[in-house]
């Protein structure tokens, strides 16, 4: 099996790990503070942190820092590449310190009148203790990230996929433990419980981010990481990655733009409605994370290589490979999931049938952007491995003035699922433009017809079958219909596109 496809699976297997404690500690939450404002106060108050993290750790920083520490890593060896590093590293503790500092001073402002404007006093007042003590996990993030991309750049991808599960472990921690007021019986044994209510579910968020750190060090020793404490912002190394890094950044403020808008509409749809949308985003990103986010991740290194080193045949098959392997993947998880998805929810979240039809519609309507989204997990990357950033910029700023303007009329229309429609529909949009841009720049990156024909038959073909199994298998529990017929439709399509989906096996 080639680099590539090993490397995914591994990061597959703990994107799955992680998706599956994510689950549980959405499980724990849903059924201790349902579709509560404590809980919207909760999830939107991440946002502006979530903002900082992506701009300056794990998001924007990363991915322009990977290309060209694999270039300095292949060309003038691991020392260089380390000390490389180290700048970077300084200058994003610091960066992210200054940031939060004044973030922290500025919080009530932001709250009130950015994040959730239409939310009661009390729950904006909730809103803004929670945000600051995001923070400190923030500034943990802006080490922890780039701890990841530096073993990504090694070809070293195990700790980095684990990192996640630890910073899920951290978030279960503080809503069994934290959280709750009686402690929870689990085989037996009672487990203790501080009462802190949703503050802990916030205390297990900066444990989470610590564990995320602590369990990447044993990796980076293997690697001989050696820290230096300087700054060498005029390198020639420096600058490229802070090319690199400028339109990312920009990239990634227009990206998350997107929760902010998302939270700052459905604040003012009632009770529950920002937690809708995040648990319908949720359900999405467990197969979004698991291929198309692990693949890209996977697929960075290398095809940064061949496109430096000359070899654009390679990487022109690697990206169509990568393509090819998710329309084969994607598009039966979007459609089939969708159809079995009411009874799964209503026996995972235990919510009242209209609250359990909210969080569905929810899910169905960002699952069918799901395509897009892992389409574009390939898409930007492959702007990013030339180190060509602007185009991915350009689309995100077009994408993200779509979305507000079509979220505006959309939620007004159909009101908090208008946001999720509006999500779907220009992300998918931007991964397709941005596919046809890299097309028209190498031929043939983009020559998935045939793929794309052959995986809507089968789906199709799965879709009625689905049908009528669930219409035929009354003597069944509901949820158990729909767990046997969706994971049997999903897995029969899969075996039926193998040929579409081998390709990416062979990828270096």
């Amino acid at each position: 099996m080639k680099l590539v496809a090993k490397s995914s699976l591994i990061i597959a297997f703990f994107f799955g790990i992680n998706k599956i404690l994510g689950f549980v500690r959405q499980l724990f939450v849903a059924r201790q503070f349902q579709l509560s404002y404590e809980l919207d106060a909760f999830n939107a108050a991440n946002n502006i942190p979530d903002l900082l993290a992506a701009l300056l750790s794990g998001g924007a920083l990363a991915i322009a820092l990977i290309p060209v520490l694999t270039e300095t890593l292949d060309k003038q060896g691991r020392k260089e590449a380390w000390q490389l590093f180290s700048n970077v590293l300084n200058l994003a503790f610091i960066v992210t310190g200054l940031i939060s500092v004044i973030l922290f001073i500025v919080t009530p402002f932001f709250i009130n009148n950015i994040v959730v404007p239409g939310f009661p006093q009390e729950y904006q007042q909730l809103s803004i203790e929670i945000m600051r003590l995001n923070l400190l996990a923030v500034m943990t993030f802006s080490i922890s990230g780039l701890f990841m991309a530096g073993l990504q750049a090694n070809r070293h991808f195990l700790f980095p996929a684990i990192a996640p599960a630890m910073y899920n472990i951290g978030q279960i921690f503080g809503v069994i433990i934290l959280a709750p007021a009686t402690g929870y019986t689990i085989l037996g044994i009672t487990l203790p419980a501080f009462g802190l209510g949703i503050h802990g579910l916030v205390y297990g968020v900066i444990l989470g981010a610590l564990l995320h750190l602590l369990i990447q060090v044993p990796a980076l020793i293997k690697y001989r990481f050696h820290w230096e404490p300087k700054l060498r912002l005029r390198s020639a190394a420096i600058r490229k990655v802070l090319v690199i890094l400028a339109p990312r950044i920009a990239t990634m403020f227009f990206i998350q733009l997107f929760y902010i808008v998302r939270d700052n509409l459905a604040s003012g749809m009632g009770e529950g409605a920002v937690t809708a949308l995040n648990l319908g985003w949720f359900i999405m990103q467990v197969p979004e994370a698991m291929i198309g986010t692990a693949l890209g991740i996977a697929i960075l290194p290398s095809i940064s290589s061949a496109i430096m080193g000359g070899r654009e045949p390679e990487f022109i098959k690697s990206i169509n490979a990568a393509l090819r392997a998710l329309f084969a993947i994607t598009i039966p998880i979007a459609v089939l999931l969708s159809i079995g998805l009411f009874p799964l929810v209503e026996l995972a979240f235990g919510y009242e049938p209209a609250d359990t039809q909210r969080v569905v519609l929810a899910s169905q309507v960002y699952l069918a952007g799901l395509v897009g989204h892992a389409l574009l997990e390939i898409a930007s990357r492959a702007f990013y491995a030339k180190q060509k950033p602007i185009i991915p910029l350009y689309a995100a700023i077009l994408n993200a003035l779509s979305y507000f303007l079509l979220a505006l009329v959309l939620s007004n229309w159909f009101g908090f699922i208008g946001i999720a429609i509006s999500n779907s529909v220009v992300f998918t949009a931007q991964a397709i433009i941005m596919l046809f841009i890299l097309n028209r720049q190498h031929k043939g990156i983009f020559a998935v017809k045939k793929t794309i024909i052959k995986v809507f038959s089968w789906t199709a073909g799965s879709a009625l079958l689905v049908y009528l199994f669930l219409s035929q298998a009354a003597f069944l529990p509901a949820f158990l219909q729909s767990a046997i017929a969706v994971t049997a439709s999903i897995c029969l399509c899969w075996w039926l596109m193998r040929h579409e989906i081998s390709p990416i096996l062979d990828v270096q």
